[in-house]
C-alpha cells in the first residue's frame, strides 16, 4: 500500500511539474472563443465628427471620420451608416476619395487634428482599393496626426499628405509629403519643425502643380496650451511642391497661430483664410490666388478657438457662398463680408461637406454627430444611427435589468438600461446632466443619481422619483484656497457607507449625508507646483482658459471595500497618496513604484476586493508624449509595487478592473482597446470579438450578471455579457481535451418583448441573448469525425438537438429552452400557428456532447422567472394543454398524410384503368370533401387566403397556449374540446369512407397489378 501511495505521489508530482514547466497559454480568439461584445450605443447624442468626404459623382456615397469611432460609410445618402474601420486606429484626421477611382480608392489619415485636451492619437496613413472593405497601412506610423490628403485628379499615383504631427511633444515627421507610386515611397517636400506641422494642404483643382500649405506651431501639455509662433505660415507652391513661398501680403502682423485656408473650387483664384493673430485676427480673402489679402470680417463666430474650429468650406459652384466651422457654424452669401448662423444643431462645428451637384444638400460634422440639410443649412436633421458617443466614465446599478450610467464629451450625462423590449432604443436613455459629462453614480440603496459637468462646475444630486435636482458641489470655507478641480474631476461612492460621497480637488472632500455637508479630510495631496497652475495664460496667441488645463488636482479616489479607513488617492501630477485611518494621516507612496517617470498622471486606482493591502494603479503619460502603458500592483499598502504590463499591451493605459471572484483575472482599458489577463498580468490578450479598437476610458463589472461594461471614448457603451468562464480557466482546465464550465441556474425570462417605437433610421442597441449558454473549452479544434450535442431531461429523453462549436478555446452554444415544433399537416397554405415549439418545464437537464468515440456530459438547471407570479400548478395545466394540442397537431398531420396517400393511390389506379372511373371517383369525391375540412386546399398565404379549417384552428389555439405561461382560460378549454370532437369525427368519417370504398379500389389496383397500398407508421412519419 505504501508503495502504491508513493507511486501515485510521484505521478502527481511529475504531472504538476510538467504543467509548471510547460504551461498552456491561450491568446486572442483561443482565449475568448465565442465570448462576444454587444455595442449598445447610444446614438441619440452621437459624438464628435472630424471629417466628411463625399463621392464626386455619386452623392449617395458619403464617408465620415470621427474623433474616436473610426470611419463610417453611407451608400444611401446618409440614411444609414456602417463602420468600415473597426480593426484600425479609431482617431481619424482626414479622409480623401480618389477622384479617378472614387468607387474603390479611399485614403484615411489617422489622428484627430481638432487638438482639444481629450483627443486620441493616430498611427499612420491607410489606403483601401475596394471601397473600404479592406485596408493597408501606407506609412507615417509616427505621424501622430495627419491633417490632409490631396490626390492629383489626373494621376492616382500622385498623392500629397500633410502631417500635423504630435500634440504633446516634439515630432520630426511634420510637414508635406508626396508619393508618385501610390504610396509605396514618400518624399518630404516641405518640412516642419519639432513643434510646427501642416494643418491644411489644398490643391488647385484646375492645376495639380499648385499647392497651398498652412503650417501651425502649437504645443499642449497637461496644464497648458500654446497656439502660435514664428513658424506658423501659409505657403504656396506652383511646381508640385519643389519650391514654396509664403503668401502673407495683407495679413496682420505675426506671429500667427492656426491659419485656416481654402479656395473656391469653381474659381481657385478666390481664396479664404482665417488668421489667428494677436491683432486683426479674422477672415481674409484673396482674389489673385494668394498674391494679396484683404480682411473682410473679424466676427467672434469666425475666430473663436482656432485650434478647435479651423475649417472653411466654399460652395463648389458659387465662390461667394462660404461656410465656417465654429461654435454654431456660420455661412456667408456675399463672399465673406457678412455671416449668419446656420440652422439649429449641436454646437461645435468641425466640417461641412456640400454636394458637388446640389448646393442645397449638405452634411455637417459636429461634437454631437452628423447633421444633414436639404436647404443649404437653414434647417438640419441629425443622423440617428451613428453610435460614436464619447464616454468618460461608466457605473452600474442593481436594478433588473441593470442600468448603465455615464458622462460624455460635450453631450451631458445619461443613464439607460442594459436591455429593453425590442432592443435598447433612444427613448430608453434619460439625461441627468449637462455640458461635458463625466462621473455618474447611482446611490446603492436609494433612487438617487449623482452627476457632474466639466471641472466640477456643477455636481448634481438627482432624485429620480421626485424629479428634483440639488447642487451639492463643495465650496472653500474661510481661509481656504480656491479649490482646484480637474476637467474630469472625481466623485466617488463609498462601498461601505451608502450615503458617503467623495469629491477630489487638491483636497479630498467627504460627505456622509449625500452631499448636503462636506468635510475636508486631507491636506493638499498634489505637488502644488505653481508653474503648472498658470491656466489664465493658457492658449498662446488666443487665450483659452476653459478649465481644461486645470492641474495639480486629485484625479482618482478608491476606498477599500474591505476597510472604510483605507483610502487611495491618485493625482494628475503623479502622486499616489494613502491613508489607513480615514484621512487623519497620509503617505505618498509613488516613490516606491519602479520605472515610473516622475509626475506621470495617476489615472486610476483600483482597491482590491481580496485584501485591503492590495491595490492596482494605472498611470497615463501621454500628456508628456509618453505613450507607454503603466499599470502596477501592490500587496503591502504601497510599500512595494510590481509592474503587470507586458509587450502584449498596446496604447497608454487608463483603467483597470479586478474580477470579483478570481484575483488573477484583470481587465485593462487602453487608448487602443481592451486587454484581458487570466494570470495576474503575466500574459495579456486584446479582446476583439465585435470590439473595435476604440479608446477605453473606464470599466465596470456587474456583481450579479458578471457582465463587463466598457465605456469607450468614441463607440459608446460596449457590454461583454457574462465573463465568468474566464475566471474558471486555469492550468488544470487547459490540460483537458474537453471541459465544461460551471453554469449558473438558467432563468426562463417571461418579460414582454413589446417595444420597437424607434424609427428605422435610429440606432437600437442589441439585448443580451436570453437563452441558456453552454460554455466549454476544447484543447484542439475538432476537425475529424462526428461531433454532436443534445439536451436530455432527467429521465434521459432527448429534448433538443444543438449545433456544437468546434473551435479551439472557448465555445458557446445557446439553448432557447424549447424542444421542437410539431409536424403540421400539408395544405395549400402555411399554418403559421404551428411554427412554435413548447418550452421545457423548470428542472434538471443534461447536455450530452459526443466527440468522435467519446461522450461528455454537463448538468444544467433551468428555473422559472423569479419575478413571475404564476403558480406551479397553473404552469402544469398550461404544459398539459400544450402537449395535447401538440399531439393533436401531429396526429392531424399523419391523418392528412394518409388521406393524401390514399388519394394518390386511387388516382394511380384510375390512370391505369379509366373504365373504373365511377367506382374510384365516388371515393375521391368523398375523401377530397373530407380533406377540405381538415386543411386549406385553395388560395394563397395573403389576399387569397381561404377560410381556416381544422388544421388552422388547432394551430391558432396551439400558438396562443404555447406562448402563454399561465393556465389556459375556460374558453380555450372549451375550444379544445370542440376541436377534439371535430377531429375525432373526421377520423370516424375517414374510417367510414375506407370501409365503403377501399375494397373496390384495391380490386382495381390488383387487376392492374399495382403495388399494394402501404403507409409508414406514424412514428416513422414523425421522424422525417
Amino acid at each position: 500500500m505504501k508503495k502504491l501511495s508513493a507511486l501515485l505521489s510521484a505521478v502527481l508530482l511529475l504531472t504538476l511539474s510538467a504543467w509548471a514547466q510547460d504551461p498552456i497559454v491561450l491568446k486572442g480568439n483561443e482565449l475568448f472563443g465565442a465570448i462576444s461584445a454587444r455595442q449598445i450605443g447610444p446614438a441619440l447624442m452621437s459624438g464628435r465628427i472630424t471629417d466628411i468626404a463625399g463621392h464626386p459623382t455619386n452623392n449617395r456615397v458619403i464617408y465620415v471620420g470621427t474623433a474616436g469611432g473610426g470611419v463610417w460609410k453611407s451608400s444611401d445618402g446618409g440614411l444609414f451608416f456602417t463602420s468600415i474601420f473597426d480593426d484600425y486606429n479609431q482617431s481619424i484626421g482626414c479622409i480623401a476619395i480618389d477622384p479617378n477611382k472614387p468607387d474603390n480608392v479611399i485614403w484615411v489619415g489617422t489622428g484627430e487634428t481638432w487638438t482639444r485636451n481629450s483627443v486620441s492619437y493616430g498611427d499612420g496613413l491607410y489606403k483601401s482599393t475596394d471601397g473600404g472593405s479592406n485596408w493597408k497601412k501606407m506609412g507615417f506610423e509616427n505621424s501622430d496626426r495627419i491633417s490632409s490628403i490631396v490626390i492629383n485628379p489626373n494621376n492616382s499615383d500622385e498623392v500629397y499628405v500633410g502631417v500635423l504631427g504630435a500634440l504633446w511633444g516634439d515630432s520630426n515627421e511634420r510637414g508635406v509629403y508626396k508619393t508618385t507610386d501610390g504610396g509605396a515611397t514618400w518624399e518630404r517636400l516641405l518640412a516642419g519643425t519639432n513643434n510646427t506641422g501642416c494643418s491644411d494642404l489644398v490643391m488647385d483643382p484646375k492645376d495639380p502643380n499648385t499647392l497651398y500649405a498652412s503650417f501651425w506651431e502649437f504645443r499642449r501639455t497637461a496644464y497648458s496650451f500654446s497656439s502660435g509662433g514664428a513658424n506658423s505660415a501659409l505657403y504656396k507652391s506652383t511646381d508640385g511642391g519643389k519650391n514654396w513661398v509664403k503668401i502673407h501680403k495683407g495679413f496682420p502682423a505675426g506671429p500667427y497661430g492656426r491659419i485656416a485656408f481654402t479656395l473656391a473650387p469653381s474659381n481657385p483664384s478666390i481664396q479664404y483664410a482665417v488668421v489667428e493673430a494677436k491683432e486683426d485676427k479674422g477672415l481674409y480673402r484673396s482674389d489673385d490666388a494668394g498674391a494679396s489679402w484683404t480682411k473682410l470680417n473679424g466676427d467672434f463666430g469666425l475666430t473663436v478657438r482656432p485650434f478647435y474650429f479651423s475649417r472653411i468650406v466654399v460652395d463648389p459652384r458659387n465662390p461667394d457662398v462660404v461656410y465656417k466651422g465654429g461654435l454654431y457654424g456660420s455661412v456667408s452669401l456675399d463672399g465673406g463680408k457678412t455671416f449668419k448662423n446656420m440652422g439649429a444643431m449641436h454646437a461645435d462645428i468641425h466640417d461641412i461637406w456640400i454636394d458637388l451637384n446640389d448646393s442645397d444638400r449638405l452634411y455637417v460634422g459636429t461634437d454631437g454627430g452628423v447633421y444633414r440639410s436639404y436647404n443649404a443649412g437653414t434647417t438640419l436633421e441629425m443622423v440617428g444611427n451613428l453610435p460614436v458617443s464619447q464616454f468618460y466614465h461608466v457605473s452600474l446599478d442593481n436594478e433588473e435589468p441593470y442600468n448603465v450610467y455615464g458622462g460624455l464629451q460635450d453631450n451631458g450625462s445619461w443613464y439607460g438600461p442594459s436591455s429593453s423590449p425590442s432592443g435598447i432604443e433612444a427613448r430608453d436613455w434619460s439625461s441627468v446632466g449637462a455640458g461635458d459629462g463625466f462621473r455618474v453614480l447611482r446611490h446603492p440603496t436609494k433612487k438617487i443619481i449623482y452627476s457632474e459637468m466639466q471641472g466640477a462646475e456643477n455636481i448634481w444630486r438627482f432624485d429620480i422619483e421626485r424629479n428634483q435636482t440639488k447642487v451639492v458641489k463643495p465650496f472653500p470655507t474661510k481661509g481656504e484656497p480656491k479649490y482646484r478641480f480637474n476637467w474630469n474631476a472625481p466623485i466617488e461612492l463609498s462601498p461601505n457607507q451608502p450615503d458617503r460621497l467623495y469629491v477630489g480637488s487638491q483636497f479630498l472632500m467627504r460627505s456622509n449625508d449625500m452631499g448636503d455637508n462636506w468635510e475636508k479630510i486631507s491636506p493638499d495631496l498634489t505637488t502644488n507646483d505653481p508653474a503648472k497652475q498658470m491656466q489664465a495664460n493658457s492658449g498662446g496667441i488666443s487665450v483659452d482658459n476653459s478649465g481644461a488645463e486645470n492641474h495639480c488636482t486629485i484625479f482618482t479616489i478608491a476606498e477599500s471595500p474591505l476597510d472604510e479607513n483605507v483610502i487611495w488617492v491618485g493625482t494628475d501630477d503623479g502622486n499616489v497618496q494613502l491613508t489607513q485611518n480615514g484621512g487623519k494621516t497620509w503617505t505618498n507612496v509613488v516613490a516606491n513604484i519602479p520605472e515610473l517617470p516622475k509626475n506621470t498622471w495617476c489615472y486610476h486606482i483600483e482597491a482590491s476586493n481580496f485584501d485591503k493591502g492590495i491595490a492596482y494603479a494605472v498611470f497615463d503619460g501621454h500628456t508628456r508624449n509618453d505613450m507607454k502603458p503603466y499599470a502596477y500592483k501592490t500587496t503591502d499598502f504601497g510599500k512595494t509595487w510590481t509592474s503587470i504590463i507586458t509587450p502584449d499591451v498596446h496604447g497608454f493605459a487608463r483603467n483597470i478592473q479586478e474580477d470579483y471572484v478570481n484575483q488573477d483575472l484583470l481587465f485593462l482599458g487602453t487608448e487602443l482597446g481592451l486587454f484581458v489577463t487570466i494570470d495576474g498580468g503575466k500574459n495579456w490578450s486584446k479582446f476583439t470579438n465585435n470590439m473595435p479598437a476604440a479608446s477605453v476610458h473606464y470599466l465596470a463589472l456587474h456583481p450579479k450578471t458578471n457582465d463587463l461594461v466598457v465605456a469607450t471614448h468614441g463607440r459608446g457603451i460596449i457590454i461583454i455579457d457574462d465573463i465568468s468562464p474566464l475566471r474558471q480557466i486555469n492550468q488544470e482546465v487547459l490540460q483537458k481535451e474537453v471541459h465544461f464550465f460551471k453554469s449558473p441556474t438558467f432563468v426562463m425570462s417571461e418579460q414582454s418583448s413589446f417595444g420597437g417605437t424607434s424609427t428605422e433610421t435610429q440606432y437600437v442597441g442589441p439585448n443580451p441573448n436570453p437563452n441558456a449558454k453552454i460554455v466549454y473549452y476544447l484543447k484542439k479544434r475538432h476537425t475529424f469525425g462526428a461531433m454532436s450535442m443534445e439536451v436530455v431531461d432527467s429521465e434521459g429523453n432527448k429534448v433538443s438537438v444543438l449545433d456544437p462549436g468546434k473551435q479551439k478555446g472557448i465555445n458557446i452554444v445557446t439553448w432557447s429552452y424549447i424542444t421542437r415544433m410539431p409536424k403540421t399537416a400539408k395544405g395549400k397554405t402555411f399554418a403559421f400557428g404551428g411554427f412554435a415549439a413548447p418550452r421545457v418545464p423548470a428542472g434538471s437537464y443534461k447536455v450530452v456532447m459526443k466527440k468522435g468515440k467519446e461522450t461528455f456530459e454537463h448538468p444544467i438547471e433551468v428555473s422559472y422567472d423569479p419575478q413571475s407570479l404564476i403558480p406551479v400548478e397553473s404552469r402544469k395545466l398550461q404544459q398539459e394543454m400544450v402537449q395535447k394540442l401538440f399531439d393533436m397537431t401531429e396526429s392531424l398531420a399523419y391523418t392528412v398524410h394518409e388521406v393524401d396517400a390514399l388519394i394518390d393511390y386511387a388516382n394511380a389506379a384510375l390512370a391505369k384503368d379509366p373504365k373504373s372511373a365511377k367506382t374510384i371517383n365516388a371515393f375521391l369525391k368523398e375523401i377530397n370533401t373530407l380533406k377540405e375540412g381538415l386543411v386549406i386546399t385553395t388560395g394563397d398565404n395573403y389576399v387569397g387566403s381561404a377560410e381556416p379549417q381544422l388544421r388552422e384552428k388547432i394551430s391558432n389555439l396551439y400558438s396562443v397556449v404555447v406562448s402563454n405561461y399561465d393556465k389556459p382560460s375556460n374558453t380555450q378549454y372549451e375550444n379544445y374540446e370542440e376541436l377534439e370532437t371535430r377531429y375525432n369525427k373526421a377520423l370516424a368519417d375517414l374510417g367510414k369512407i375506407k370501409t365503403k370504398h377501399w375494397k373496390n379500389i384495391e380490386k382495381v389496383a390488383a387487376a392492374q397489378q399495382l403495388t399494394a397500398f402501404s403507409l409508414e407508421s406514424k412514428e416513422d412519419f414523425l421522424k422525417q
